[in-house]
């Protein structure tokens, strides 16, 4: 088992900028892929960024120049440093793990950001 906890939300204003931190416990793999994924109330939960299968990196469009994944292997933890942050940038931000057993979610860290 894989729990994550993700920390770093909070309200901030259009422009703005935040950090968040998702840390990875437990019997944590080599080989897996660790990213980020944000749900508003009535939307579908989308891929903001992340790392994938190959360790490269990928961003959502709406994201793209603003947002940069990072990660630290040895604290097992994967960060999203999100800048010129806009309102429909509030969610609640998801960190995913997953490797060959499946994938694992954390409970989800909430943004607002403020216009």
């Amino acid at each position: 088992q894989v729990q994550l906890a993700e920390s770093g939300g909070g309200l901030v204003q259009a422009g703005g900028s935040l950090r968040l931190s998702c840390a990875a416990s437990g019997n944590i793999l080599s080989y897996n892929i660790l990213d980020w994924h944000r749900q508003t109330p009535g939307k579908q939960r989308e891929l903001v960024a992340g790392f994938t299968w190959s360790g490269t990196t990928q961003y959502a469009d709406s994201v793209k120049g603003r947002f940069t994944v990072s990660r630290d292997n040895a604290k097992n933890t994967v960060y999203l440093q999100m800048n010129s942050l806009k309102a429909e940038d509030t969610a609640v931000y998801y960190c995913r793990y997953g490797d060959y057993r499946g994938e694992f979610w954390g409970r989800g860290t909430k943004v607002t950001v403020s216009s």
